[in-house]
Formats: C-alpha cells, sequence, structure tokens
C-alpha cells in the first residue's frame, strides 16, 4: 500500500474547465489516510475541483486545521474536528463534508448558524459492520485465531493426542442475543444471528417494521436478564453514554459475552474489566474505546478474555469506495446549490 508521510499535502488536480464554470472550487481533505491508504482512487472527488490531500492533521483542536483550511471552499474530514474557532478563521468555507456517519467532532449547530452544511455519508456499511459483529461473537465462541497460532507454534505437532483446545468451545444455536439498538446494522446483525439458529431479543426506544420482523423487542431489563450474547449497536447519546455499566451489568447472566463495534464510550471500561476479572462476563470482544487511538493504560489491555480490535468494522475497501463516491455526491449537490445528507438543516 501507498504510504504518505504524516501530514503531507499533495494536489491531485486543478480542474480549470471546472473552475471557469462554476467559480473556483477549492477543497481541502484534512485526514484521508484512514479513507484511502492508497488502495482506491480519489477520482470522484479530485474531478469536482483543485484537491489538496492531507493524510492526518490533528485529532485535537490545533491552529494548523484552519491554516490548512486557508480559503477552501469545501473541507473532507474523518475525526479531524471543526470548532467554532476554526471555522471563524475560515470565512470561505462553504461547506464540511465527513467521511463518515459520525458527524459529533464538528459543532455542527455554530455552522448550521454561519450557513455551512454539513454532510455525511448516513449509509456504506452495514452489511461489513454486521459481518464484523458477528465475527468478533465467533472469536469468542471458537478461539480461532488462538489455535491457529498454536498450531504455527508447534503444539499440535508435539501433541499427544490428535485434537485439543485450550479453551472451551461454545456452540451460538439455541441461545439468545440481546441486541441493543436495532437501526439498520442491527437489524442486519439480527438476520444473520437469525441463519445461525440464535433467538434475537432487541431493545430501542424507536420500534421498527423492520426490527419486527427479526427480533422480539423487548424493555432492557427484560434484554440483560435474558441475554446470552449482547450486541451495541445503538448511537451514543448522553441516554446511552455508559449504558453498560456496573449497575446494568449485574442485571446481566452470569457467564454474558459482550460484543461492542459502535462506539466506545457506550461502555465503563473499569466496569467492564471489573466484571470480567470476576467471571460475571465471561467474555468480551470490542472494536471501539473510549479513547482512540487507545491509551496504554486502558483497562481493557490488561482484562482476561477480552478481544481488542483497531476501529476497522466499517473498513472494507468496498465500503471505502461508497464513503469516496457519496462524499463526492455531497460535495456535488453543494455545486449544484442543493446539498444532499445534511445533518445540520
Amino acid at each position: 500500500l501507498l504510504k504518505p508521510r504524516m501530514g503531507t499535502g499533495r494536489r491531485l488536480r486543478n480542474t480549470e474547465k471546472r473552475e471557469k464554470e462554476n467559480g473556483i472550487m477549492k477543497i481541502v481533505v484534512l485526514d484521508g489516510y484512514t479513507e484511502n491508504p492508497g488502495d482506491i482512487s480519489w477520482g470522484p472527488i479530485e474531478a469536482l475541483g483543485e484537491v489538496t490531500v492531507y493524510d492526518r492533521t490533528a485529532y485535537e483542536e490545533s491552529p494548523l486545521i484552519a491554516e490548512r483550511i486557508g480559503d477552501a471552499d469545501v473541507i473532507v474530514i474523518n475525526k479531524t474536528p471543526i470548532s467554532k474557532e476554526t471555522m471563524d478563521k475560515c470565512p470561505n468555507l462553504k461547506a464540511i463534508a465527513v467521511l463518515a456517519t459520525g458527524y459529533n467532532v464538528v459543532d455542527y449547530e455554530y455552522a448550521k448558524a454561519k450557513g455551512i452544511p454539513v454532510m455525511n455519508v448516513p449509509v456504506y456499511g452495514t452489511d461489513n459492520v454486521s459481518q464484523f459483529a458477528v465475527s468478533l461473537l465467533l472469536e469468542v465462541c471458537s478461539h480461532i485465531g488462538h489455535h491457529s497460532d498454536s498450531v504455527y507454534a508447534g503444539e499440535w505437532a508435539e501433541n499427544a493426542d490428535w485434537c485439543y483446545w485450550h479453551y472451551p468451545m461454545i456452540e451460538v444455536s439455541g441461545k439468545t442475543a440481546g441486541i441493543i439498538g436495532l437501526g439498520r446494522i442491527g437489524v442486519n446483525t439480527a438476520k444473520i444471528l437469525k441463519a445461525m439458529n440464535v433467538n434475537v431479543i432487541a431493545y430501542d426506544a424507536f420500534q421498527s417494521e423492520a426490527g419486527k420482523a427479526v427480533a422480539e423487542y423487548v424493555e432492557l431489563d427484560e434484554l440483560l436478564a435474558k441475554s446470552d450474547f449482547i450486541f451495541l449497536h445503538c448511537p451514543l447519546f448522553p441516554s446511552t453514554q455508559g449504558i453498560i455499566g456496573k449497575e446494568n451489568i449485574a442485571k446481566m447472566k452470569d457467564g454474558v459475552i459482550i460484543i461492542n463495534n459502535s462506539r466506545g464510550p457506550l461502555i465503563v471500561e473499569q466496569d467492564l474489566y471489573d466484571a470480567l476479572e470476576n467471571g460475571k462476563v465471561a467474555a468480551a470482544a470490542v472494536d471501539v474505546v473510549s479513547t482512540e487511538p487507545i491509551k496504554k493504560d486502558n483497562v481493557l489491555l490488561k482484562a482476561k478474555n477480552c478481544i481488542i480490535t483497531p476501529h476497522i468494522s466499517w473498513a472494507t475497501q468496498d465500503a471505502r469506495k461508497r464513503i469516496m463516491n457519496t462524499t463526492a455526491e455531497n460535495i456535488k449537490s453543494v455545486l449544484d446549490g442543493a446539498p444532499v445528507n445534511v445533518v445540520n438543516k
């Protein structure tokens, strides 16, 4: 894969004809590396004007952000924060395009007050996020990676028996999965689980016909009490932050398995650590943590029976191409005077 230098800005194209016809469209991508480390094309966006891509800028407030935006008309971000102060320093800014569904890194209410549309990518990775969630469960239940590593380490070749296992193998068929958050991803996860003969119950403040077709809606306390596996597929709101904490963990079955590839702060990590250590929670698998990149002192790094992956549920090449194409359509809609996928109307 292409490995650009940190912080380098690469001007991809200056489409002079479009500039003459529609006015200058200057686009700056502030943190493009995770969207495109070199295996897909910036072509859909570079076709719209003069584009400069920075692999990384900053993941916290910094004067460098406004400096790199300069007189750009449109900025494209993933996790680089865009604050009131930054917007005030960039008077030419006409739109903010987010290479993701979440947009909490932008002061979108202030952007609205300034007439700057903030556009996201609402649907791009339903299938792969659900695939990853169920993969996390299956890894917890079957320990495939661990046993493969043990074979390569020579243990099978030196074993007295024709097979061995280091952990109890858990059969998912016939168990009950509780899904907290039954939106698109939750519904898709439920479909996969039902195909494996797993009973699915769900809690969501807003019920849908699509959800009723794949799961039984229950109250949260009932879900916590009945579920062998708990999946988190809900957004991060004040009402859901810390929803997996000691109080709700105490309501769960002994030996429950928790899967989170939604948002890290849904879990109180110290409380999950304690539950893993005392066996109340048999295992957990998370693709997200409270602060990302993960801090070296994150308590889950010391927890037993805990799988942690680096926020990659979304990151298939197919999904990233969809993000690129939708973001290009979002930017084009600004050129056309009718912005789409606006989250701060």
